[in-house]
């Protein structure tokens, strides 16, 4: 793509928008540039019009319209001039951005008029000139003396002040050549040592370059007037007692330096033009420069880079010599040096570019060897080729990581060392932090196996929670085999050599250490914590084998905060992957004591760390992990009754004593689509689905102590409503349901299984009050028993709790459940709920109905 020019606008060109009246709405038709003049038309006559073309397309027209004799035009306020289109009845609308502007082309539209009313006839070629539209008027600067940098001083600052003055002082500046005479002033005053005069040149320097035209700043930095502007502006009045130095840093030829010969002409002369430009935005006029000028200069030197870069990058043999310097045995270090330096240069205009363009530099640059530079200047001894070697991978992985991975590919293939065991030789001995930072940016860009990849590892439960963004891995395309296998041989190879100062650790009992240790520390931890996240297995095997925790946790002993806080991260990435093998990792390694012990120190400080730690125990306890609580209660209770004025432990504790160990595991209650498929119809019979495990069979078929000691008073006093005395220890005979009973029995018939006549005279002497009434009420019983059921089915579980340790509120309710359910057979068969009427119920004897265990 090549560069395109900074636009001249002509200087009688008025910015403008032009509106369309439609619907009593004004409509923007869009931004252009106005003028008015006399336009030939086909028949070679001259007709005066008003023409706006656009700003963004100049070759298509917004406006063009004929100005006629008719009083048509109006002038609104001083920006505004409104008319109506003769041949459509149309309302138009032209808004200028300076009132100049506006008046320039109403004088012309009111001089048009004015002759064709007067009965000048058609508009010839002799009144042409008169009727043209007022341009800048005409000026005569001073001449270029010493003796005149007042006047000319007072001028320019007058003529600064409007549109027109601008645009005329513009035309007769580059037209006279101005600045070429006022530069040998700068040495007379100098020889004269006339300070006034000095200062009044920077001035008049200053007035002509925020004058913010193109081609004015472009002849102001040529090699025939940048030296003598810029001295000029050495001696600014504000700073009377000091004098700057920007001719000595420009004139300074040692200072460009040619890495590779350039041999075309055009390319050296921009290469100096956008130096100068940069030096003069940076350092010349930073202090004074105002927004158009600054825009100005910023366009000019990325035209001049994207030109630059798009002819070295075409030149075939200028990129083979620049690259086989470093083939090359006899080439001296400094020429190796500053060819990094250059190249990290030509990387860093890329990122300015097009992307196409961009992708065109890299992919000719990595051709070339570029890698071979990498490696090279992330070697060596000197920091700025360092530095500039991590900027140059650093620009490439952030435009294209795939392209430094197929080279790491084709390394491996090869049995060459990877680009990666290069970067982790540099992070565990580099001095300089911010090259620390990028490596090990680089080190994660490079090994992220992508989002597809990381879900097919993950567990099935985390998958949802990944795709919530709960893990934060970067949304990369998913990785290829060759990415899984460098996965591998990074493990087994690589991985151990990054994280040796971790495992180091194992022999050492002192952890104070130097600002380059622990800087090393926390970016390997960093590094670490994105690798469980992003490689699941391969990660889990090797925080196992090399007992990273135990290490990890050996940092809280750093006096150090910030490296205790590293460590508290990292065991809050192990828990917040809620998986089963980390959690008994962490509780195997017992990390929660060094842990506790850190929390109680900084727990009195509002401080990051002791805000990290908190929000780890309060993710336990929401969460509801219930491994963790277990050990963390049964293990650690003073440190955590010390902790209890705190909401988080005091919550954990009472968790804990109230389910006596026994948590609720919250993932009971996330049902997905096939589990809720399975699940029975809401009016299927509930107990012919309950299935009870051996355990809490055992448990329902034993009697509480609290029936043992009770008396036969007491027994017979207990009555389920009106449905007779409680005779646990018989079984019932299993009965149809209650809808097929109620359908289809015959009431005159004996149901089969009907009690002893002992147990019948007992049904009849407690229901003669009156046998309908105590059926409703039986009825309404069992349905309230069958809502809890139906809530208890909800959730799938049923909380036990242990005879010993529960209150008494809660034995007597589940005393109370006990004498509900009929006592199972042990074999997980299902339950039915058995309903028998008794002979005299039927005939309206006051016989009462007997209910067993249910």
């Amino acid at each position: 793509m090549m560069a395109q020019p900074v636009p001249h606008h002509a200087t009688d060109k008025k910015r403008v928008k032009v509106y369309e009246l439609r619907n009593n709405d004004w409509f923007d038709r869009g931004t252009g540039f106005c003028m008015a003049n006399l336009v030939q038309n086909a028949e070679g006559r001259k007709e005066p019009k008003v023409i706006v073309e656009s700003e963004d397309q100049p070759e298509r027209l917004l406006l063009e319209t004929k100005i006629h004799k008719e009083d048509m035009f109006q002038k609104q306020q001083e920006t505004l001039i409104v008319w109506t289109e003769p041949v459509n009845g149309i309302d138009m609308a032209l808004s200028f951005q300076e009132s100049e502007g506006c008046s320039a082309i109403w004088r012309f539209v009111s001089n048009v008029q004015h002759a064709l009313q007067n009965n000048l006839g058609g508009v010839d070629d002799t009144l042409s000139e008169d009727l043209a539209m007022d341009g800048p008027p005409a000026i005569n600067l001073p001449a270029a003396e010493l003796g005149n940098l007042s006047d000319i001083e007072t001028s320019m600052r007058i003529m600064g002040s409007t549109v027109n003055g601008r645009e005329a002082l513009t035309k007769t500046i580059m037209a006279e050549d101005y600045i070429g005479k006022l530069i040998p002033l700068v040495e007379m005053a100098e020889d004269l040592e006339s300070l006034q005069d000095l200062h009044r040149l920077c001035n008049i320097m200053k007035s002509i370059i925020l004058l913010n035209d193109t081609s004015i700043i472009e002849h102001a930095v040529s090699d025939e007037c940048v030296l003598g502007v810029v001295g000029a502006l050495e001696y600014d009045p504000d700073f009377p007692s000091h004098k700057a130095n920007h001719r000595h840093w420009l004139d300074n030829k040692g200072r460009y330096k040619e890495v590779v010969p350039i041999e075309d002409e055009g390319t050296r002369r921009k290469i100096h033009q956008t130096y100068r430009l940069q030096y003069l935005k940076d350092v010349v006029l930073a202090r004074i420069l105002d927004d158009p000028t600054f825009s100005v200069l910023n366009s000019l030197i990325f035209f001049n880079q994207v030109d630059i870069v798009q002819h070295l990058q075409g030149n075939a043999r200028f990129l083979k010599d620049l690259f086989g310097i470093f083939a090359d045995p006899d080439a001296d270090a400094s020429s190796k040096k500053e060819a990094v330096l250059f190249i990290q240069q030509c990387c860093a205009i890329a990122k300015n570019i097009q992307p196409p363009s961009r992708q065109n530099l890299y992919n000719n640059f990595v051709s070339h060897g570029l890698l071979q530079v990498i490696i090279y200047g992330l070697k060596h001894s000197d920091v700025a080729a360092r530095v500039g070697a991590t900027d140059i991978l650093i620009s490439i992985i952030d435009h294209d990581p795939q392209m430094i991975r197929q080279t790491i590919y084709r390394q491996m293939n090869e049995n060459q060392p990877p680009l990666t065991d290069s970067l982790i030789e540099l992070l565990l001995v580099e001095v300089d932090l911010g090259v620390k930072s990028q490596i090990s940016e680089a080190i994660k860009v490079l090994l992220d196996q992508g989002m597809m990849m990381q879900q097919q590892q993950m567990p099935e439960k985390f998958q949802q929670a990944a795709a919530n963004g709960d893990f934060h891995g970067r949304p990369r395309p998913q990785a290829d085999p060759q990415q899984e296998l460098f996965l591998q041989q990074f493990y087994e190879r690589s991985a151990a050599k990054l994280f040796k100062p971790l495992t180091d650790l194992e022999n050492r009992s002192d952890m104070h250490f130097s600002v380059q240790q622990a800087s090393m520390f926390s970016y390997l931890v960093e590094i670490l914590c994105f690798f469980i996240r992003q490689h699941h297995a391969l990660s889990r095997y090797f925080v196992m084998n090399n007992d990273i925790v135990a290490r990890v946790a050996q940092l809280l002993q750093s006096p150090e905060k910030f490296l205790q806080l590293v460590a508290i991260r990292f065991f809050r990435a192990l828990i917040g992957m809620q998986e089963e093998f980390f959690i008994n990792h962490l509780t195997d390694k017992r990390i929660f004591d060094p842990i506790l012990q850190v929390v109680s120190k900084a727990i009195s400080r509002d401080n990051l760390l002791s805000s990290a730690s908190l929000e780890m125990f309060e993710f336990i306890k929401k969460e509801n992990i219930k491994n963790l609580v277990k050990h963390l209660v049964e293990n650690h209770r003073e440190q955590l009754l010390d902790l209890s004025y705190l909401q988080t432990f005091r919550e954990l504790l009472q968790r804990y004593d109230h389910t006596q160990g026994y948590t609720i595991n919250m993932e009971l209650f996330l049902e997905t689509d096939d589990e809720s498929g399975r699940r029975q119809p809401p009016n299927s019979r509930m107990m012919e689905h309950i299935s009870m495990d051996p355990a809490e069979e055992e448990y329902w078929n034993t009697s509480d102590p609290e029936d043992d000691d009770e008396s036969p008073e007491r027994i017979g006093q207990k009555t389920l409503g009106s449905n007779g005395p409680m005779t646990p220890t018989k079984p019932l005979v299993d009965y149809p349901s209650d809808e097929e009973g109620d359908e289809n029995a015959d009431p005159n018939a004996r149901l089969p299984g009907d009690l002893s006549p002992s147990s019948e005279g007992s049904d009849s002497s407690a229901s003669a009050g009156g046998p309908p009434e105590r059926i409703a009420e039986k009825r309404r019983r069992e349905e309230d028993e069958e809502d809890e059921m139906d809530k208890l089915m909800q959730n799938k579980r049923r909380n036990s709790t242990s005879s010993s340790g529960s209150s008494a509120t809660v034995s007597s309710s589940m005393g109370r459940r006990r004498k509900s359910f009929s006592p199972s057979s042990g074999n997980g068969a299902p339950k039915k709920i058995a309903i028998s009427l008794s002979p005299a119920l039927k005939s309206g004897a006051g016989d009462a109905r007997t209910d067993g265990d249910a």
